[in-house]
């Protein structure tokens, strides 16, 4: 086994647009609870981002790599690369990629395809395209997390599984918004979550889900990274963790030695539910939108089968004047409209006829 871990890309690479996008639509968790539990049942506090009738992962994507092309301030051409994770991919045989490239313009000279690996699809493809333009193959490769919410009726997934996600256009770092420090990627094969082809909703290993699914690879991905880079909590003005829930995320920044002030800002699940594949790709935008130049931030992801990414950035002054050119993730769940059960189940077509 080699003993740097870290991967590492042969030239210095970095984000230089990124963009979200989460639907307007909002479903309270105590709407959920009112249906299935009864009036008087607490549920889970928060709500969930919620798409409309015309709202896929297609469109989402299109919007947020249409935010990160507006931060970037390039030519779409340039870029080599369009790569879409998700766990809820609209066609089971077409390309998501295709369709997004074709509506930002990246067309013809490109590669197109969908990536899946449970929730941290989005950071495969953001590992991915570190690799491409870190090669030298391409200067610029755009990497996509995006779902929309899957959960089945009664669930404990339909309390918190929301929808959106983000976009982030990879390129060299000297026109860098975030420098990219180091990565990693820590997978076993450890069955937390999963859904077998033609099954609608997926299914929880139970007891698998906490330890030694979650816990185990975040924190190994997070301790691995910052061990070998010779970092602490404290460096870090910022974290961002995949947020099934609000109570995961929390507890794993604490064991790592985080503070809350530096997980807040990013802790997004409580406003607009798990957007699986874009959880802490979200989350880190919001971050973005607030943080300074020359400031640390530490991500994790975390897929079930089971897998991890962690990444270091730190800010550059580019950021400060570009973020304003697209609209800031708080702009997207302050733009909000609640709806009730059956509209929800409407939206996301839970009612079937025969």
């Amino acid at each position: 086994m080699p003993e740097d871990k870290l991967l590492r890309p042969n030239r210095d690479v970095g984000i230089i647009g990124y963009g979200a996008y989460i639907p307007r639509y909002r479903l309270p968790a105590s709407e959920v609870a009112r249906i299935w539990k009864g009036e008087n049942f607490k549920g889970p506090p928060g709500e969930k981002a919620v798409a409309g009738l015309d709202e896929d992962v297609i469109t989402m994507s299109i919007e947020a790599s249409r935010n990160a092309l507006a931060r970037a301030a390039i030519d779409p051409t340039e870029i080599r690369a369009v790569w879409v994770g998700s766990e809820s991919h609209p066609y089971a045989v077409k390309p998501t990629s295709t369709v997004v490239a074709e509506a930002i313009g990246a067309v013809p000279n490109t590669l197109a395809a969908d990536w899946q690996f449970a929730c941290k699809a989005g950071t495969e493809a953001m590992q991915a395209a570190i690799g491409f333009v870190g090669s030298g193959m391409a200067e610029v490769a755009l990497s996509v997390g995006m779902d929309k919410a899957q959960g089945r009726p009664g669930g404990a997934l339909e309390y918190t599984a929301g929808a959106g996600g983000a976009a982030y256009l990879i390129g060299t770092a000297d026109r860098s918004l975030v420098t990219i420090e180091a990565s990693y990627s820590f997978t076993t094969d450890t069955p937390d979550f999963f859904r077998r082809a033609n099954e609608k909703y997926p299914e929880h290993g139970e007891r698998f889900t906490g330890e030694p699914a979650y816990f185990k690879h975040v924190t190994a991905a997070a301790d691995e990274i910052m061990q070998s880079s010779g970092l602490k909590a404290e460096d870090f003005a910022f974290a961002v963790f995949h947020q099934p829930n609000a109570k995961f995320p929390t507890r794993v920044a604490r064991s790592l030695g985080f503070i809350p002030e530096q997980l807040k800002p990013g802790l997004l699940v409580p406003m607009i539910g798990n957007t699986y594949a874009g959880s802490a790709l979200v989350g880190l935008t919001a971050i973005l939108d607030i943080a300074r130049p020359d400031e640390r931030i530490l991500m994790v992801s975390y897929g079930s089968g089971a897998g991890s990414d962690s990444f270091i950035f730190k800010t550059t002054e580019n950021l400060i004047h570009r973020r304003e050119l697209a609209p800031a993730t708080l702009e997207y769940i302050s733009r909000r409209t609640e709806i009730d059960y059956a509209t929800y189940a409407r939206y996301r077509g839970k009612l079937v006829s025969k």
